[in-house]
């Protein structure tokens, strides 16, 4: 068997997909270009001759000498508001109470604003914007677990440089993103989402006396309290409304302890939505609270009735700095809140525009400045636009220069103008927002271009290689090492012209053209190979064994409608309306394609025959029905796959019962199952829940043992089967146990809530430790086999002593036995002997082994069990009942296509070969669709909003070490669905061969035979042809890539086509990015299921040497 020839060429194939995705993301998420200046008092941002200037002030005089800054973490905007009307308000509401009772009694010194963000709404992101006005790109989500520091001027940096003394307490996001820049810093573990208050308890400690102490100018105190609240147990839970109290108390406190010349500013960095979630541009993410508070005046009296309705984040940036008298970060592009600087008597209006007029003034010439710089640096900034907001400013402050610059003016008229100037002011800044934004969003189109030839040549690849898989197998020197070595060259070309023209290398353009050469060279050396067999006329063995499978091909292995349906689903991806409705658009497209199978085999005449008598029926597969008890088999045939089409269709609708919702799909409802267990107030319901998730696991574990009881493969000593034994009911106790610790609030232990933290961090990391055995084991010893020898005739029958079980026949058992293993094995070993010789010499004992005609699906499907365990683990529990319903979803699908194969196929051994060694394009459609809806089946969509993020700290402590750890049970969590579906993807192969036994016990001949009198081999028909073996493998590989690589081509071509489409960064670029990240980790689960189904092999072959004497070889 040729098995790193076919890793390597997969191997290849995923790297040049990797490739192109990287090359394409380099060219539509260009990071936004930082300018790494600061500002400083020493600036000359205004003429000598300007008299306006104040020359013992940095730019503005402060208002306030000191700040106290509360961040509350996710308070949306409703959270802070009181509505009297609500009678039985949720738990969520009317909280908060402090704060609209100080707006009401004190309308001068209070406001309470919506506050909005900037998506991506995440902590680091919101920090970014709030402390240097600048505004994070889409890309930037992908960095909120690493938390590097903030190189772009910003607030603290500029309080630092002034002499302020800040002091900070609460999330330790903020040591991270500013290193070594406070006065005085209480930071605290933030990472573990369950604990709701050891942050905000640490906070309090200091707080209050820190307020009360003169040691500080800027206290900054970020509470997460209400934010781990959302991620546990959503808005609508009576913590949320616990949590959300304790707030009020200590704004009240905060505020009591205020003196004069002191700014309180509350807010919240984002919202929360529904389910608790946040990362997405929703409203309810992105309309936070902004609550504003000084003990002295901060508006003028009657202002209160002209607000202003929504303040954007970055606008608080140049409003702080200048009441607090420090620099506005250089890189700022917001407004400032210009009714914070109309102070003054309501008479003396000249004087409060004047003070409004000024503070725009500063900001523009600020935002001016970082024009100019960034446009110097940066050519993606429209030539146009710049003109035009240069002649905007221009002309704004020739007025502002003939209002002020000379003795002061008044009267209607100047009132006026003045009026109007500070309007435009604020169009300006606006403008400059509007256009920057636009530009951070900006494309490199020939990267892109690039990109996309990469990928599509990787799928035009994969595709041959799939449709040609055995002159690509046995070609694989010039089809896979030749085009490599070609690539490498001319990467290594380029890479060297640049060195030497630029004493640079750029990694990406070498990489692509290594990557486009390669494929170039690729398809050059297998056209030439058909080509100079078609003129020279040279035979061939495989490629003429190809044509004549093909010729006899049956009907179902046409690929002409599941491919039509495929490619219209990847047409689909331009249109947003289907991103939105894809999870039942998949269900859909899923039940068509089961319901075509048996359509289209009734269509070919194939699903009921009449009774007429065939000839030439190939053994692996049944004989169409010359008698009527073998009627009967094949109408047995026929009624389980239009059965398991009927149970297929059902349980995908049932499956919509685990579905999330999007915040375009309007009334949609979420499911209840993906609420937390701990998130349920109704006791009842909580104990029914865990009962239906711990009933589903027990269900989980019982059906694969009982497959594999069945088979024989429970019924040796080796390793493998003790995992199966132990290590498997262990696995799913502790998962039932994580489940039971973690389902109720640690405040109901009482005085044991240290052992069930405790618990909480034991039982997952056991099933870890549990589950990284089991794979190590069965990886080092795969094989599940029950050997035995005996000098009794081969078809004698055993004795009860030695059954595989006492729950079936002794008929039944020698389905599953393989007797005479010594032709089998003389076969494999002997390539070149003839079928039919070798017979045992009498006297020869005759070795009877169970489990040998499963012996690559067991060790598959025990994996299998142990992952899916670990991944039902990482998702709220009620989802254990969609994981049972994948579990039968995946077995009704595997016997629909080995029932589907039997029936499909033609009267010759030729046929049998193609089919038995052939995965249909219909089988491995349904597979990478049931992989697509069983993504949406587990409450996940593409939105960073339902990225599941508590499975980032199932079994992790509050102190661990990097972010590695977290971020891998995300990418877990998120592509479960991917992971099982790949790497189970081999027994498309292996289970017709499965299922062999069942159909050849059943058909008129003596139980375990076929043609001839042979007996059925079941899996073992793999090692008569081991080159066949390989060529299966690697076409089902490239089959399943083909399908994967094809859906991530088609949404990087939306994304790119409809890049400036309304909805690109809130539909087609997240649906990009999940496409592509899926396809990486399919990719490498998919080489993973083959690497173990190759190790399995190598055992085989390990263990039939070991079993045949020296002198029978």
């Amino acid at each position: 068997m040729k098995r790193v020839p076919v890793l390597a060429l997969l191997l290849w194939i995923c790297l040049l997909f990797y490739v192109g995705i990287w090359i394409f993301l380099s060219g539509f998420l260009l990071v936004k270009v930082e300018v790494n200046r600061s500002s400083s008092c020493k600036d000359e941002l205004f003429s000598k001759h300007d008299s306006s200037h104040t020359e013992h002030f940095c730019w503005s005089e402060p208002r306030f000498k000191r700040a106290v800054i509360l961040v509350i973490d996710a308070l949306r905007f409703d959270f802070a508001r009181f509505d009297p009307e609500i009678k039985d308000p949720r738990p969520f509401q009317n909280k908060l109470g402090v704060l609209s009772e100080v707006v009401a009694s004190r309308p001068a010194h209070a406001r309470l604003y919506p506050f909005r963000a900037d998506a991506p709404t995440t902590t680091m992101q919101r920090i970014k914007g709030f402390t240097t006005g600048s505004l994070p790109t889409f890309v930037d989500v992908c960095s909120n677990f690493g938390t590097n520091a903030i190189q772009e001027d910003n607030l603290i940096h500029q309080l630092g440089q002034n002499g302020k003394r800040v002091v900070f307490m609460g999330d330790d996001t903020w040591e991270n993103l500013f290193p070594n820049q406070f006065h005085r810093s209480l930071p605290f573990p933030s990472f573990i989402v369950k604990d709701l208050h050891t942050v905000d308890n640490g906070i309090l400690q200091h707080l209050y006396s820190t307020v009360e102490s003169s040691d500080w100018d800027v206290v900054i105190a970020h509470f997460l309290g209400v934010d781990h609240c959302g991620h546990r147990y959503g808005p609508d839970h009576q913590a949320m409304a616990d949590k959300l109290t304790q707030m009020d108390q200590v704004i009240r406190s905060v505020i009591e302890r205020l003196q004069n010349d002191t700014l309180l500013v509350v807010l919240g960095d984002h919202g929360m939505t529904d389910t608790g979630d946040h990362g997405g541009d929703s409203q309810k993410e992105t309309d936070a609270a902004l609550f504003l508070y000084s003990p002295s005046a901060l508006f003028t009296a009657g202002q209160e009735k002209a607000l202003q309705e929504v303040v954007p984040q970055i606008d608080l940036v140049p409003t702080l700095a200048q009441l607090l008298g420090i620099p506005i970060p250089y890189s700022n592009i917001g407004k400032v809140m210009v009714e914070l600087f109309a102070l003054g008597s309501p008479e003396d209006q000249s004087a409060q525009e004047r003070r409004q007029a000024e503070a725009l003034w500063i900001n523009a010439k600020q935002v001016n400045r970082y024009l100019d710089t960034y446009s110097l640096a940066n050519k993606d900034l429209s030539p146009v636009i710049l003109a035009h907001l240069k002649d905007t400013f221009l002309l704004a402050a020739a007025e502002y220069k003939a209002l002020f610059g000379g003795p002061l003016a008044g009267g209607p008229e100047h009132s006026s103008r003045v009026q109007a100037l500070i309007a435009t002011f604020q169009q300006y800044l606006n403008q400059v927002r509007e256009t920057c934004q636009a530009s951070w969003a900006r494309f490199h189109p020939l990267r892109m271009a690039a990109g996309i030839a990469v990928l599509a040549a990787a799928c035009a690849l994969c595709f041959i290689t799939s449709d040609f898989a055995d002159v690509v197998s046995a070609s694989y020197r010039r089809l896979l090492w030749i085009p490599i070595v070609c690539g490498a060259v001319a990467g290594g070309g380029v890479a060297l012209w640049q060195f030497v023209t630029r004493s640079e290398v750029d990694v990406l353009s070498s990489l692509g053209m290594a990557a486009l050469v390669s494929q170039l060279s690729f398809f050059w050396n297998f056209c030439r190979g058909k080509a100079t067999r078609v003129f020279a006329n040279e035979p061939s063995g495989l490629p003429n064994a190809a044509a004549d499978a093909a010729q006899q091909r049956p009907a179902l292995t046409w690929p002409c409608v599941p491919l039509v349906i495929f490619f219209l689903r990847c047409a689909s991806l331009f249109s947003d309306s289907y991103v939105v409705a894809e999870g039942r658009v998949a269900t859909f497209l899923l039940s068509t394609l089961a319901i075509y199978i048996p359509v289209q085999l009734n269509w070919a005449g194939r699903l009921l025959l009449p009774f007429e008598a065939q000839k030439s029926t190939p053994p692996c597969l049944p004989p169409q029905p010359s008698t009527p008890a073998a009627s009967s088999s094949y109408k047995k045939e026929s009624l389980t796959l239009l059965g398991c089409t009927g149970f297929l269709v059902v349980s995908l609708y049932a499956s919509h019962s685990f579905h999330g919702c999007r915040d375009e799909q309007g009334g949609c409802e979420p499911s209840a199952f993906l609420t937390p267990l701990s998130g349920l107030r109704d006791i009842q319901l909580r104990n029914f829940r865990y009962l239906l998730s711990v009933s589903s696991v027990i269900a989980w574990v019982c059906l694969v043992r009982r497959w594999m009881r069945h088979y024989g493969n429970m019924n040796s000593k080796s390793p493998a089967v003790l995992v199966a034994r132990f290590g498997l009911p262990l696995v799913a106790m502790f998962v039932c146990l994580y489940w039971a610790m973690s389902s109720a609030p640690y405040e109901g232990f009482g005085n044991l809530q240290e052992v069930v933290k405790l618990a909480l961090l034991v039982f997952p990391r056991a099933v870890y430790v549990l589950f990284g055995l089991g794979v190590t084991v069965v990886c080092w010893d795969p094989l599940t086999v029950f050997l035995k020898t005996r000098k009794e005739p081969a078809t004698s029958l055993l004795p009860p002593t030695y059954r595989a079980s006492t729950g079936v026949s002794l008929q039944a058992e020698l389905q599953h036995l393989i007797p005479h293993i010594y032709q089998r094995m003389r076969k494999s070993l002997r390539a070149g002997e003839r079928e039919g010789t070798g017979r045992e010499d009498d006297g020869q004992p005759t070795v009877e082994a169970y489990g040998l005609g499963t012996v690559y699906s067991a060790p598959l499907l025990l994996v299998l069990a142990q992952l899916g365990l670990v991944l039902a683990m990482l998702h709220p529990e009620g989802l254990m009942l969609s994981f049972m319903l994948l579990l039968l979803q995946a077995c009704a699908i595997l016997h629909m296509h080995s029932a589907a194969t039997s029936l499909s196929t033609p009267g010759s051994r030729a046929g049998c070969f193609s089919v038995c060694f052939s995965v249909s394009w219909s089988a491995v459609l349904m597979w990478g669709l049931a992989a697509t809806q069983f993504f949406y089946s587990t409450g996940h969509l593409p939105t960073f909003a339902s990225i599941q993020w508590n499975s980032a700290f199932v079994g992790l402590s509050e102190v661990h070490a990097g972010h590695l750890a977290p971020a891998l049970l995300v990418t877990l969590n998120t592509f479960s669905s991917q992971i099982l579906f790949a790497v189970s993807c081999p027994l498309l192969l292996l289970w017709p061969l499965v299922c062999e036994t069942t159909k050849a016990g059943k058909r008129g001949r003596r139980a375990g035979e076929g043609e001839d009198g042979e007996e059925a081999v079941m899996e073992m028909r793999l090692r008569e042809n081991p080159d066949r073996f390989s060529t299966a493998l690697l076409q089902l590989g490239a089959r399943y890539l083909f399908i994967h690589g094809a859906q991530l081509l088609a949404s990087v071509c939306a994304a790119a086509i409809l890049r400036r489409h309304l909805m690109v960064w809130k539909i087609f670029a997240p649906k990009f990015i999940f496409e592509a990240s899926g396809f990486a980790v399919t990719s490498v689960c998919v080489l993973l299921g083959l690497a173990l189904v190759m190790r399995v092999d190598s055992a085989v072959s390990d263990w039939f040497k070991r079993l045949i004497p020296d002198h029978s070889r």
